[in-house]
């Protein structure tokens, strides 16, 4: 038995063993967490929920680089620095292939403004690199980016899977005003967002 399957059968013995079985969900890990979230959803006659990449494969949407993109970024999950103008965001999210298999070791670059609107051009504030875990996970602490002329608030982004093509595109933060009137903005790439944590989350699905 692997141990998708055990994690399932331990959740239902626990399931029908204890009524604060429920309780214990989010303390749960990996492929044992989805297995006890469809195992408690099936028992209950209700639908799973949705899954954390979509079931049709739709793919994440390719947006301009943009002119401030700086190749050979650091590598670096953390981009806040002190004296960097804006609020703290932590941002965290997977990257998944088709058929929302985790995509591990798949490659990110962000680069983005700080709170005041203003790309660092000569050096790599606010840029970086990283990879993702086993599980296609990521987290970037940076700052909520800020406005300037002609654009809503977006986060630039490259992703790229093992020996697989680049996808560029950007994040966007939802609320915006500009978000209307911004050319490249698409309601895709939205970022889930808690605006009073400063947290956002992101999942890419990419051709691969």
């Amino acid at each position: 038995m692997n141990s998708f399957e055990e994690g399932r059968r331990r959740f239902l013995l626990a399931l029908l063993a204890s009524p604060v079985a429920l309780a214990l969900l989010p303390y749960l890990r990996g492929e044992d967490e989805a297995a006890a979230a469809e195992a408690l959803f099936a028992a209950a006659g209700a639908k799973a929920p949705t899954p954390e990449c979509a079931d049709d494969d739709d793919l994440t949407p390719s947006e301009t680089a943009g002119p401030f993109f700086k190749p050979r970024s650091p590598e670096r999950s953390v981009l806040l620095e002190k004296g960097i103008p804006g609020t703290p965001l932590e941002l965290t999210g997977r990257v998944f292939g088709r058929g929302c298999r985790p995509l591990a070791g798949a490659l990110l670059d962000f680069w983005q403004a700080d709170g005041e609107g203003e790309y660092d051009n000569e050096g790599f504030r606010l840029r970086g690199h990283q990879s993702t875990d086993a599980q296609g996970r990521f987290r970037l602490t940076t700052v909520v980016p800020g406005l300037y002329s002609g654009r809503t608030r977006h986060i630039h982004v490259r992703v790229q899977p093992k020996g697989g093509r680049v996808l560029t595109t950007q994040l966007y933060v939802p609320g915006e005003a500009r978000n209307r009137n911004d050319s490249l903005f698409r309601s895709e790439l939205l970022l889930a967002f808690d605006a009073s944590k400063r947290i956002g989350r992101f999942n890419f699905v990419l051709d691969a």
